[in-house]
């Protein structure tokens, strides 16, 4: 793969994607590079691209943006959450067959988010115990689901998300995400 001298697409965007997980899963991000026959140089090139994209003074919106590399949404829906209404657009992610990439915006053409959710029809994890949340198997809002009341606290970068959990038994922890899609869990004493 040669990212210098294409457009840039979803293979591009999937290493993007990879890129920021490899900070919390890089046995897991290693795996995946290899599956998409990609080398650790062209990870790189598409994430300095990607950064590049969204930097320049003449960048698109976020949301024409992602329409450029990923092309049409598979599904572009109105809907409302609490009282304001978004527009949801979603893209498949040949990595993970079954999730898709949702970008949604405000009436004005705003990301208010970006991030992985489970595809409509896809059967997602059963969520019970500590051991089922293993890293890239559930989505910010499975786990949410699964454990109320998740607290929503802040991540450590723009594309992170943390949830404060209670577990089965009482126990505390913080599952930590990547573009919506969980990383690890933390538990209190853990270094």
């Amino acid at each position: 793969m040669h990212t210098g001298t294409h457009r840039f697409g979803p293979l591009d965007f999937q290493l993007v994607l990879l890129r920021r997980m490899a900070d919390h899963q890089p046995d897991l991000v290693e795996d995946a590079r290899r599956e998409l026959g990609v080398t650790l140089a062209d990870m790189r090139e598409a994430n300095r691209r990607w950064q590049a994209m969204v930097r320049s003074p003449r960048a698109r919106g976020s949301a024409a943006r992602y329409r450029s590399v990923l092309g049409p949404p598979e599904t572009s829906v109105r809907r409302r959450i609490g009282d304001l209404e978004c527009d949801a657009q979603a893209w498949p992610v040949p990595l993970w067959p079954g999730l898709r990439f949702e970008v949604l915006t405000a009436p004005g053409g705003a990301v208010w988010n970006e991030w992985l959710v489970r595809a409509p029809g896809a059967p997602g994890p059963e969520l019970r115990t500590a051991g089922d949340l293993r890293p890239w198997s559930c989505t910010v809002d499975e786990v949410a689901r699964a454990f109320p009341p998740a607290r929503p606290m802040e991540g450590t970068a723009p594309t992170r998300w943390r949830l404060g959990l209670t577990l089965p038994g009482g126990r505390p922890c913080v599952a930590e995400f990547t573009w919506g899609l969980l990383q690890r869990v933390g538990f209190p004493g853990d270094v």
